[in-house]
């Protein structure tokens, strides 16, 4: 029931909001199994990085290879540095079809224009804190923790501890004043963030997402 001028209002420069059943992404979903994705992109390489803040490495391997051999839990003693991601770095040649059957969420923010990042990660991954300008991202297959502070709100954390070791180490020793707002996403759930809005993420499940980024 949220429209856009509200939306505007209420949340665009201001704060984070789950938005529940305003696409219907079901189509799109059906092609991201992963017999349908593996079929359909398996030999295709993607590029990969790894999961910790302010410098990244990039390595290209096929899909295939990634889904088979990478795409597993998170191990808690592993550095963000030696932790690939996939998530971002889409080659829109090969994936630039999947990502026509998206719908994306309705609003859009003055002056900006919509970028798609698709990405697919096992259970305890995800992203350490960072922050860029602001956008959607909706969880297509699992489900998908995340940690958010306000842009004058600087998180403590290490660049290279991935999420799953923050949430381990440092998290239960933060007062109730120095922890993040938290929501967990489900398939079809759309979280709004702000532009310079810290978050990070944790994969819950072996998990689908795609993110619209408003550059």
């Amino acid at each position: 029931s949220l429209t856009y001028s509200l939306f505007l209002q209420r949340f665009a420069f201001s704060r984070p909001v789950i938005l529940g059943g305003i696409t219907d992404n079901s189509a799109f979903r059906a092609l991201c199994t992963r017999e349908k994705l593996l079929a359909a992109f398996g030999p295709f390489p993607v590029r990969l990085s790894t999961a910790n803040t302010y410098s990244y490495r990039k390595v290209d391997v096929p899909f295939q290879e990634y889904v088979e051999h990478l795409l597993k839990p998170q191990d808690p003693a592993r550095l963000g540095s030696d932790t690939l991601y996939f998530f971002g770095d889409n080659n829109f040649t090969e994936w630039g079809p999947l990502f026509q059957h998206y719908v994306p969420p309705p609003f859009r923010i003055p002056g900006t224009s919509p970028a798609y990042s698709f990405g697919i990660a096992g259970s305890g991954s995800g992203v350490p804190f960072h922050w860029h300008g602001p956008g959607f991202s909706e969880v297509i297959f699992g489900r998908k923790r995340w940690f958010l502070y306000p842009p004058d709100q600087t998180p403590h954390f290490h660049p290279n501890e991935t999420t799953l070791a923050w949430l381990q180490h440092t998290y239960p020793t933060l007062p109730p004043a120095q922890r993040p707002l938290e929501c967990t996403l489900r398939p079809g759930e759309v979280l709004y963030f702000p532009d310079r809005w810290w978050h990070a993420t944790l994969n819950l499940d072996t998990s689908v997402f795609i993110s619209t980024f408003l550059g």
